[in-house]
């Protein structure tokens, strides 16, 4: 086969051989590869005139692109690679990577770049005590494009807030805010005590007791930022709480509080003093790949028996029975909210902590 090689004009070569390089303009041709020309972004767009079929690497987004005549296209690009996270998945949800934060880390983009989903869960609040409220799940933030490019994007979990002791009339504590790169969900509202101290507002609001007012679902930081400086994405999506329950009955025995709100929906009313409200349902996510409930809110209790308010199904704590008894803690990486304690005493609970997940197709 002959090789034939046309330049319009070509000067200072005696001999091409099979080790010749060949250098024309940006582009250089070798015995064994092609160099492209390299220019940026901005450089890119400068030209003037530009043929179609035009082949550049792009030195600002480390890709082959090629020009249609009308615009760049990507032809090749650098391949998608991150680290962190407490378990990195990729059997649980096929064609997935899935990185799970159960503490704080670091969710690192090492090479190009991906639309990849999250799941940003808060602490839940803690119960109250005596006859008190279910505490409100965490902030439950979901989005399934979000773009990354490389860099660090640091992830704080929230820990669930502590409940109410009746003993040292300590008042329940609100969950932690949980944070991936600039996304803040904020953690979920106290439950109220039997001696009217606030309920809380929260990612899900606390649960009202003894005809106090029920905590608010809030957005999860006020105000966020325009753009996200990672990635240039448009405005987060924004996240509204449920409300806590309410309770009917006055201070003084029997009470009985009202149930925390959950992601899915608003903490249960009470209207009898014998069982407390319900904690608000959670919302289901299939990040992992299949269907899980997650920010359930915390059961009220009552002053008599049997006092228990279910918990919000998502991994709230029940209410703790009458009278004297403990609430129940919520479920860990669920940003579930913690159960009230009964009346005569008893303690709420601790609301569970919440957990931040990243997931993005294993072909990114």
């Amino acid at each position: 086969m002959t090789a034939i090689i046309n330049f319009n004009s070509i000067s200072g070569v005696s001999t091409i051989s099979a080790n010749t390089k060949i250098n024309v303009g940006d582009t250089v041709i070798g015995p064994r590869s092609i160099g492209i020309g390299t220019t940026t972004t901005a450089g890119r767009d400068a030209g003037i005139g530009t043929a179609a079929g035009t082949i550049i690497f792009n030195s600002t987004t480390n890709q082959l692109e090629v020009f249609s005549g009308n615009v760049w296209s990507v032809a090749a690009k650098e391949a998608f690679s991150a680290t962190g996270g407490d378990t990195v998945d990729t059997t649980s949800r096929t064609g997935y990577k899935v990185h799970t934060f159960t503490g704080p880390g670091t969710f690192t983009v090492v090479t190009g770049e991906a639309t990849v989903e999250y799941l940003v869960i808060a602490g839940g609040g803690g119960g109250g005590y005596n006859a008190g409220a279910g505490g409100g799940a965490g902030g439950y933030r979901t989005s399934t494009t979000f773009d990354v490019s490389k860099g660090d994007y640091p992830v704080t979990v929230g820990g669930g807030g502590a409940g109410g002791t009746s003993g040292n009339a300590t008042v329940a504590v609100p969950g932690s805010n949980s944070v991936f790169g600039l996304i803040t969900s904020i953690g979920g509202g106290k439950g109220q005590d039997s001696n009217l101290n606030d309920a809380g507002n929260g990612g899900s609001g606390g649960g009202a007791a003894a005809s106090g007012t029920a905590g608010s679902g809030i957005n999860p930081s006020t105000p966020q930022p325009a753009l996200d400086p990672f990635s240039l994405t448009a405005p987060y999506p924004e996240t509204t709480g449920n409300p806590g329950g309410t309770s009917s009955t006055g201070d003084g025995a029997p009470r009985t509080g009202g149930g925390g709100g959950g992601a899915g929906g608003a903490g249960g009313n009470n209207s009898n003093v014998n069982i407390g409200g319900a904690g608000g349902a959670g919302q289901a996510s299939s990040i992992t790949g299949s269907p899980v409930l997650r920010a359930g809110g915390g059961g009220g209790a009552g002053h008599i028996a049997p006092g228990i308010g279910p918990p919000g199904p998502g991994g709230g704590g029940r209410g703790g029975p009458g009278p004297g008894g403990t609430g129940e803690a919520g479920t860990v990486n669920t940003g579930g909210g913690g159960g009230a304690g009964g009346g005569g005493g008893g303690n709420g609970a601790a609301g569970g902590s919440g957990i931040v997940i990243v997931a993005y197709p294993t072909s990114a």
